[in-house]
């Protein structure tokens, strides 16, 4: 019997493989669309393994949003793929989860009024943010008018905040009053207003879990000191707050926090559905206090069973399946569940907190304790140290994990931190695992001399 015999030409046509396919045999077009049409299957795996060259999502502790994904989801995801949400007389059932999603989010965060409220879903919270930004400038303009005053040169003023702010100032046209840090001090405090807002002050924007160090600034505090200012000055000077992380996080596991509609001067807050509201990247949540909070003129009305629905959305045509995996996260967890995951998001975050702090090179600003789950710090004696936090995320980057190292804002810009957030997903035995990482790592730097790449400030938070 022949150990091997010799492949024929009917071999050869009859033999398919992946990587035997003549797309698999050359570079992938980076160009140019390719003249002739490809096997579906082969084109989906070449595409795949590109996609191993990304980060493991899982190990990146720098963002804010959604890494674990159930099946349920992705099955009811899949369900959606080719509905547009705008489309509300087409799909009125999806339009119909999205205004159950606002009304939950009202009670959620103590509207006066449930059924008066009025809010909608975005791609995210920059976007809300923006619209909410947005509607403070037409409700100052709208005074002014009236009173008969000029409406030029808006301001708002805000702490350290997310760059859609800065972008809302620019595209917009609102002069951004950045209050810069005080020494030891993470963000906005009461005292600073004073010297920041004045009669074109369209509103001071507070942040519910800063991007730079997770801390929460007072929101009850900063309306206590505005309301000093009203009766001083008669600025009338609403709040938005920023609630894109904490606005999912307060209201299960800060419960005697004062922060939202619960203070008559917060008239909107905006949120994250893809980051601590654990829907999939996508969507993002924006509500106002009352439906007088939202100028008419902002808003459009869009054919819905018969009638109208307003919307008011810098976007348009976009999926309906982020808002339809909200809803379902918020059937399936309910209080109890968002109770219990924020808990063990909180104490990981605190038990790795309280493990950093036993690092002699390490300084904590933050640890885990009364803002969002995450921890931030920065070395000590940072300027005589012979590696920077910078060369820590390189070698941290070698076994997989994603942590940001940039600077603190005005006035502590000198000053460059850590974050690492703890997000559902991320379980006590991955930040053991990290901790031993992170503990060789900096024996290692400590170890072998490298050249300091602290002057290196990439950072997209």
């Amino acid at each position: 019997m022949a150990l091997h015999r010799r492949r024929t030409k009917k071999d050869e046509e009859e033999f398919e493989d992946i990587y035997t396919d003549p797309v698999s045999l050359m570079q992938l077009p980076k160009s140019k669309l390719p003249e002739d049409a490809s096997n579906p299957r082969v084109i989906k795996q070449l595409i795949r393994d590109e996609l191993f060259m990304d980060g493991n999502a899982r190990q990146n502790l720098a963002t804010f949003c959604t890494t674990y994904i159930e099946d349920e989801v992705r099955e009811l995801m899949d369900l959606s793929i080719d509905k547009n949400m705008i489309d509300k007389d087409e799909y009125p059932q999806t339009a119909e989860i999205e205004q159950r999603c606002v009304n939950i989010l009202a009670n959620l965060w103590h509207a006066p009024d449930k059924k008066g409220t009025i809010g909608c879903s975005t791609t995210g919270s920059s976007e809300a943010a923006m619209l909410g930004g947005l509607a403070l400038k037409w409700q100052w303009r709208k005074r002014r008018e009236a009173e008969g005053k000029p409406t030029h040169n808006p301001n708002f003023v805000c702490g350290p905040v997310q760059i859609c702010w800065h972008k809302f100032a620019r595209y917009f046209d609102v002069e951004i009053r950045e209050v810069p840090l005080k020494p030891g001090e993470l963000g906005m405090r009461p005292d600073q207003l004073r010297d920041y807002c004045d009669e074109n002050t369209i509103g001071v924007v507070a942040t519910l879990g800063s991007t730079f160090t997770g801390i929460y600034e007072p929101v009850r505090e900063l309306a206590e000191a505005l309301d000093v200012i009203e009766n001083e000055r008669g600025w009338d000077i609403p709040i938005h707050v920023d609630g894109a992380s904490g606005a999912f996080i307060a209201p299960f596991i800060q419960k005697d926090l004062k922060w939202d509609f619960s203070i008559p001067r917060v008239k909107s807050i905006n949120a994250s559905g893809h980051k601590f509201g654990m829907a999939p990247l996508g969507v993002g949540w924006v509500i106002w206090r009352s439906l007088a909070d939202l100028p008419e003129e902002l808003v459009f009305n869009v054919d819905y069973l018969g009638g109208q629905m307003p919307t008011f959305a810098l976007n348009f045509s976009r999926p309906a399946g982020q808002i339809i995996a909200q809803y379902y996260k918020f059937l399936r967890l309910g209080r109890e569940g968002y109770t219990a995951i924020q808990h063990d998001c909180a104490r990981s975050a605190q038990y790795l907190g309280e493990q950093l702090k036993g690092i002699d090179r390490l300084e904590i600003l933050y640890d885990g304790h009364g803002g969002i789950p995450a921890v931030c710090y920065t070395l000590r004696d940072e300027k005589a140290t012979e590696f920077s936090l910078y060369d820590l995320s390189e070698r941290l980057r070698m076994r997989g994990w994603q942590i940001a190292s940039y600077p603190l804002p005005a006035e502590r810009q000198n000053t460059t931190v850590q974050r690492i957030l703890i997000r559902h997903g991320v379980s006590r035995d991955m930040v053991s695992l990290l901790l031993s990482d992170l503990r060789r790592e900096l024996e290692h730097l400590q170890s072998n001399s490298v050249v300091s790449s602290g002057d290196r400030i990439g950072f997209h938070h």
